[in-house]
């Protein structure tokens, strides 16, 4: 049941994969009911780290398992839970992640959907492991109706847990905001992570004019739509709440294989490199940035020399070109120059340091020439979108 097998062929991965996990417990997302966790509890389902396998753990109840996996089923029905996401959004896909669940995987899945009024006042504390639900937790989840949920994935087959077929994609076409989810096994068995992708949505009408707000930040719904390497970390990770874990918590590329021989720098102690890096990102809200910050907190012998901050205002036919080409149509201005940088550190740059002050849809953060940044911070008001401006209600263009 541990083993798993090498990879044979490379399947290529789903766009949806380029967007937040918005079920995430980093993000606040949390388990808040489960009809069975005999084996393993539904709240590993949300974990940040990748499962894992240890051969040797047992507890009293079975074989330990990092994912959430119930007894074999021996009455009527089958299992499931309600996942709460932590933060509320439109969904594009899924991955039911089945690693390490090689004999004892749910063979099948399905996937409801609800935007709730107000948040459910249950959940589940401590540890589940060898528990299944009570009677008061069934009454006070029946409440919820969550069996007429629209289904936003039939019934479907999911693949045992070994590295070539553990990731289990499920595209979304559902054009409402979710706040809970309604995870279905049939009947029984184990699934080891529940990946959310999709874009968070923030009512904005409660938002003054005059509040500075992150118009990046995950939560709020920003969201990455392109970049160059993402070799150790995904830029996505940028965006995330509060500073980073650690390095794989961030924005990390491969090293270039263009760096000079010898590196020579300018006046101001800037590296002359030829190439750069850079991630492309939706702004939550079209607005225009007074203050910048750019964490390159744990990255200590591997942060970028230099970086620079350039926007641009781009209606939904101009964002899906930049799409298609790869982000290299558009039109940026330089709103950060190029700026020198300092190994975990956070900097802060205010109107003094920016070029420009005018309303941006869009953001593209270049480093140079290569290395990792924990965090990026846009802090600015939002102002009126512009005419024909991409929002989040409307579908991503079909190649990120």
């Amino acid at each position: 049941m541990a083993k798993r097998r090498a990879a044979v062929t490379a399947v290529a991965e789903p766009d949806f994969l380029q967007f937040n996990d918005l079920a995430c417990e980093a993000v606040g997302g949390k388990v808040i009911f489960a009809t069975d966790e005999w084996f393993a509890p539904a709240a590993n389902l949300l974990k940040r780290e990748p499962p894992q396998f240890i051969a040797s753990a047992f507890t009293e109840f079975g074989k330990w398992m990092d994912g959430w996996e119930t007894r074999r089923k021996r009455i009527t029905g089958h299992d499931w839970c309600i996942v709460q996401l932590g933060v509320p959004g439109l969904i594009y896909g899924v991955d039911v992640d089945t690693s390490f669940f090689t004999g004892n995987h749910s063979p099948h899945v399905s996937i409801q959907a609800a935007c709730l009024d107000e948040a459910p006042t249950f959940s589940l504390e401590g540890d589940r492991t060898g528990t299944a639900a009570s009677d008061s937790q069934l009454a006070a989840v029946a409440k919820l109706g969550s069996k007429a949920w629209p289904e936003v994935v039939c019934v479907s087959e999911l693949k045992p847990g070994y590295s070539d077929c553990c990731h289990n994609y499920f595209k979304v076409n559902f054009n409402q905001r979710v706040t809970h989810l309604r995870l279905n096994m049939h009947p029984d068995g184990g699934i080891a992570r529940l990946r959310v992708y999709g874009v968070g949505q923030r009512d904005w009408s409660s938002v003054s004019p005059y509040q500075d707000v992150d118009l990046v930040a995950l939560t709020n719904g920003g969201v990455c739509l392109g970049y160059s390497d993402a070799h150790f970390g995904h830029p996505r990770n940028m965006i995330g709440l509060g500073r980073a874990v650690n390095m794989a918590d961030g924005w990390e590329t491969a090293r270039r294989l263009d760096r000079p021989k010898y590196l020579k720098a300018d006046q101001r102690g800037i590296l002359q490199v030829p190439g750069g890096e850079w991630a492309v990102f939706r702004l939550a809200h079209p607005g225009e940035i007074n203050r910048i910050e750019v964490d390159t907190y744990h990255f200590k012998g591997n942060f970028p020399d230099s970086c620079r901050i350039e926007v641009c205002s781009l209606t939904s036919e101009e964002e899906a070109q930049c799409v298609r080409s790869r982000w290299n149509s558009g039109k940026w201005q330089v709103l950060l120059p190029p700026q020198k940088l300092r190994p975990h550190h956070r900097h802060l740059y205010g109107e003094a340091e920016l070029a420009l002050r005018s309303p941006a849809t869009h953001v593209r953060l270049i480093i140079s020439p290569d290395g990792g940044v924990s965090r990026l911070r846009l802090w600015g008001r939002p102002t009126a979108p512009p005419t024909g401006a991409p929002t989040h209600q409307k579908r991503p263009a079909s190649k990120l």
